[in-house]
């Protein structure tokens, strides 16, 4: 099986996004299929046509020096067209079996105009509906012309392109709501490479010291710092936490849009010596800061866009056996039984999060089963093998209908 993956951006690049693609890659190539990746102009890559990034191959499309590239529309259009004059030549070379389009919808539609003329199916997978992340990010306002240009164009690709995978029911429910028949969508759920993560990290006293909180107990949030993510609401709990429990300290490790709000809410808060703000630090040095906390905190507010997708973050958690408890948003509700895997609090709400968080931290006797279910869970029904591996009957059906 030969699958050209078409893709928005990629390593060296660091995102959600990239870490995805480079897991399925690696599950891809585990199963014996063979892969080929193009990224759009929007990777940057300037005049580059090939590029090796970790011994991983990929065609880059140069990007375009025009007026109308920072255009609204216009600059969509642009990534269409670019990316469609490159995978032309690309097919050409690697004469794929499958097109395989990963958001946004940009990218499904230059695979459409390539693969019908070229009769070469195409699946378009759906991470997320951008229009609802620009929502987030102030790029974009909900409902309004650029948001429904962009929601028209997802439901024009998917409509049209042979096979839909996305990542989660809930993203697969509203895709049906749309028009498109239930058989032609599969659920490809986010997973973690579980040989990565090992249970049992245990905190480093003298680190911990060197950060000035000995004797604390800590809770914290590590990843970035969105809006959506709802890390106001974990601030404005710790008061009525240190009630309870008057050794607790936030530990925020990230960075991020609301980076300079959530400073200067902590001051507001008069909790500005209770919360440490330790910047972006090294992918190595994750871990360590992972086995100062006794609790993960996932606070994400109630949104279309965290209603709909399904985070990492709380499966890589749960990879390592660690606590957590997170908001009941529904991206957080497909990962996390509550009681069995986690803890769940109602979203938005600082004292249901603090009753919560207090409760498990009250409560050592429920920690190892809770441990041992959330490592169970990735192990079993989360890891990327057997994620990856539902793309099979998927290729198989679009590869047979063809040769039909």
């Amino acid at each position: 099986m030969r699958i050209l993956h078409i893709l928005d951006h990629s390593i060296p690049l660091h995102s959600g996004y990239t870490f995805r693609t480079l897991s399925i890659l690696r599950a891809q190539h585990l199963l014996g299929w063979e892969t080929f990746h193009i990224t759009s102009i929007k990777q940057g890559s300037n005049q580059i046509d090939e590029e090796y990034i970790d011994d991983w191959h990929f065609y880059r499309t140069p990007t375009v020096g025009s007026f109308a590239a920072k255009l609204p529309v216009l600059k969509q259009l642009i990534v269409i067209d670019s990316l469609t004059r490159r995978l032309r030549q690309v097919v050409e070379t690697v004469k794929p079996d499958v097109l395989h389009a990963h958001s946004p919808a940009l990218n499904a539609i230059a695979a459409l105009r390539v693969g019908r003329h070229l009769g070469i199916p195409v699946i378009y997978e759906i991470r997320a509906f951008w229009e609802d992340a620009a929502v987030d990010h102030g790029t974009n306002r909900e409902w309004g012309l650029r948001y429904r240009f962009t929601r028209w164009l997802e439901s024009y690709a998917v409509r049209r392109v042979n096979a839909v995978t996305t990542i989660c029911e809930g993203l697969r429910n509203d895709i049906v709501k749309r028009g498109i028949s239930s058989d032609k969508v599969t659920v490809i759920p986010n997973a973690v490479d579980i040989d990565k993560f090992s249970v049992g990290g245990v905190a480093d006293t003298t680190f911990k010291n060197q950060l000035g909180l000995k004797d604390k107990r800590l809770i914290g949030f590590i990843g970035s710092f969105y809006a959506y993510e709802g890390l106001d609401i974990l601030l404005r709990a710790l008061p009525l936490m240190i009630a309870r429990i008057p050794e607790l300290c936030i530990l925020l490790t990230g960075g991020g849009p609301q980076d300079e709000k959530l400073r200067q809410l902590a001051k507001d808060l008069g909790i500005q010596d209770k919360v440490v703000f330790t910047g972006r630090i090294p992918h190595e040095q994750v871990q360590k800061y992972y086995d100062l906390l006794e609790v993960l905190v996932y606070p994400r507010l109630s949104m279309r866009l965290t209603d709909l997708v399904t985070p990492l973050k709380p499966l890589e958690a749960m990879a390592q056996g660690r606590l957590l408890a997170a908001s009941d948003v529904g991206g957080h509700l497909e990962l996390i039984r509550d009681g069995e895997t986690g803890l769940l609090f109602k979203a938005g709400d600082p004292q249901s999060l603090a009753d919560k968080v207090c409760d498990l931290l009250s409560s050592p006797e429920q920690w190892p089963a809770l441990r041992q279910a959330g490592r169970h869970f990735v192990e079993t029904e989360r890891n990327w093998l057997v994620s990856v591996s539902r793309y099979k009957a998927v290729y198989e059906s679009l590869v047979t209908n063809r040769e039909r």
